[in-house]
């Protein structure tokens, strides 16, 4: 069995909260645990649903499941699965718990800090009379009191920091040093697809902190790069954290990914990563609507997943449906129903110009992940892409 590497290995910046070695080794333990819970207890679902449950299926229903609801319904008393929801769930809350007694004790330096860092900066724009959208201030989004938006004092980051600090911990160091495995992975397939697509101005809808953002400033340093996210604590100490990085022309704007103030035809790469099933069914053809008016002729949109759930055997759908029913992502289930395909195709691309793809990121230096290829259901370094060509007089531009 292998393991990511220690905590204190991950990309440093001013930013990050200073860990003490009990918070160094809570954020150890639960980065094994989810280690353990992929490597160990996941086969060992598996085998019990192919041992036990699946038999016991076909016995009283004389047919196999037929989908991801009747193979949960299969397995919901299996001790085996038992153990697996009950270690992967406690991680989680444990992963929360930590982050937020670390935040606690370094939370009126890391606003200072931010402060500092983003006073007087013209490429931190925040809107406070925006209204955010219900599937962001309703839900404690991977268990995280307060989600994305909660301020509990006046320019606080707390959540932000939480959110950075722990993420090395929630996917086991699949992230690489600075958890920007997702950006590597789009960057990687680019290169590769389409080594000639140089955009000029790229905008990342649904940016966070910007974790995937700093990649594609890395890859095209001559390119204008808009990050845009809802939440102001997450841009504030995302700005801050991407200057104290060395990158100060990455502008971060608070804006709704449905309707942003940017220009008609003004982008050549609008993007997505692990964004979609954080949104809704009402808002999902909005956002491709708006990428589509956002985009030059001859400009590209892409969006990183986890893989739909059409074509993939019940047990891997139920498997995959786990963040759905117990980590607190209410939209995953249907987003991952949804064919995002047809959805781009009639948000303006035609099908014609729509593909599906796979993007996997290439290993990090000082990588901190035990195990790239092993399958965790989710949370290895590999994405389903969506994504489609704007066109140019009915032809589709560098596709």
């Amino acid at each position: 069995m292998s393991y990511p590497a220690p905590w204190h290995t991950i990309g440093r910046h001013a930013l990050l909260p200073a860990a003490q070695h009990d918070e160094r080794a809570r954020f150890d333990v639960v980065a094994h645990l989810n280690a353990h819970v992929a490597q160990r207890l996941a086969p060992k679902v598996r085998e019990a649903y192919e041992s036990r449950a699946l038999n016991a299926w076909r016995m009283r229903h004389g047919h196999e499941p037929a989908d991801r609801h009747q193979v949960a319904e299969a397995m919901k008393q299996d001790p085996a699965y038992r153990a697996f929801s009950l270690v992967r769930r406690n991680t989680m809350e444990i992963r929360q718990h930590a982050g937020r007694t670390l935040v606690a004790r370094e939370a009126e330096r890391l606003s200072g800090a931010a402060r500092a860092a983003n006073e007087g900066a013209a490429t931190l724009r925040l809107d406070p009379n925006l209204d955010l959208p219900r599937y962001v201030t309703a839900v404690d989004t991977h268990l995280m009191q307060g989600g994305y938006t909660a301020e509990r004092t006046a320019l606080d980051v707390s959540n932000a920091a939480n959110y950075d600090a722990g993420m090395y911990a929630t996917i086991g160091g699949s992230g690489g040093p600075w958890n920007d495995a997702a950006g590597r992975a789009l960057v990687a397939w680019l290169k590769q697809q389409h080594p000639q697509f140089a955009p000029r101005c790229i905008v990342d809808l649904g940016c966070g902190l910007g974790h995937n953002t700093l990649p594609l400033r890395e890859a095209f340093p001559q390119a204008e790069i808009v990050a845009v996210d809802v939440a102001a604590p997450m841009l504030r100490y995302g700005h801050a954290r991407a200057r104290a990085r060395g990158f100060d022309d990455v502008q971060f704007l608070q804006a709704d990914a449905t309707a942003t103030p940017l220009a008609d035809n003004s982008a050549d790469l609008v993007f997505t990563t692990m964004v979609l099933h954080e949104t809704s069914r009402q808002a999902l053809p909005k956002i491709f609507a708006e990428a589509h008016r956002l985009l030059r002729a001859g400009g590209l949109t892409i969006h990183l997943e986890q893989p739909p759930y059409r074509g993939l055997p019940a047990f891997e759908q139920f498997m995959r449906d786990w963040d759905g029913r117990f980590n607190n992502e209410p939209f995953w289930s249907a987003l991952h129903e949804t064919d995002c395909a047809a959805l781009l195709a009639k948000s303006g691309f035609g099908s014609a110009n729509v593909f599906e793809s796979r993007c996997t990121a290439p290993p990090a230096g000082g990588s901190t992940r035990g195990d790239e290829q092993h399958e965790d259901f989710g949370r290895a370094p590999a994405w389903y892409a969506v994504g489609a060509w704007q066109v140019a007089k009915g032809l589709a531009a560098n596709g």
